[in-house]
């Protein structure tokens, strides 16, 4: 099965399961705004975009989105360089939208675990995830469900924490902690 593929059956499976989320595969999120000038009343900007492999986005009262989690999906290996691209994509997704949750999933990987070269070139991701194969047992579909449904939470606590933050009946935060978690295979 293509990559591609794969990541819009996972979309489709996902967006069942989230439906107050819109689950989207492919869609192209902003990384950069570029000023190409200045304008008499405010700067003329030009966005940069990178097509996603899944994103899970949440609807506004005004009719807008905001941009919660993206999966980028691999099937069956992932190379070094495959590591690192797309660690600095979820830099640059990122340095625009601070509260964006960002991870890496792969599919088809038999009784592989997770690569090392994830875990030493993935410094952007907030998660990782492997499946044995393209659809999941009962037990993976849990992991991977749970797993975004705590980093729809942080992104929700990271927004509020970051535009709240001068607010005068804000949050006051007195600690921030993240947690390592893994999980091993019985």
């Amino acid at each position: 099965m293509k990559e591609t593929d794969w990541a819009s059956q996972i979309a489709r499976r996902l967006d069942k399961h989230f439906p107050r989320l819109r689950v989207e595969a492919g869609k192209r999120l902003i990384y950069a705004n570029e000023i190409r000038e200045y304008g008499e009343l405010q700067p003329h900007y030009m966005d940069m975009k990178y097509e996603t492999d899944i994103l899970l986005s949440q609807e506004t009262k005004s009719g807008g989105w905001i941009p919660r989690v993206v999966i980028e999906t691999k099937v069956t290996r992932i190379s070094t360089h495959a590591a690192i691209t797309y660690s600095q994509k979820s830099a640059t997704h990122k340095q625009v939208h601070p509260y964006l949750r960002y991870g890496i999933f792969l599919g088809n990987r038999g009784n592989l675990a997770l690569p090392g070269r994830l875990f030493r070139h993935g410094a952007h991701f907030d998660f990782m995830l492997c499946w044995k194969r393209f659809r999941s047992d009962a037990e993976e579909w849990k992991q991977l469900t749970n797993i975004l449904r705590q980093e729809i939470t942080a992104s929700k606590k990271l927004e509020k924490m970051m535009f709240d933050s001068r607010k005068s009946n804000r949050d006051k935060i007195y600690s921030f902690h993240k947690p390592l978690k893994t999980k091993k295979k019985k």
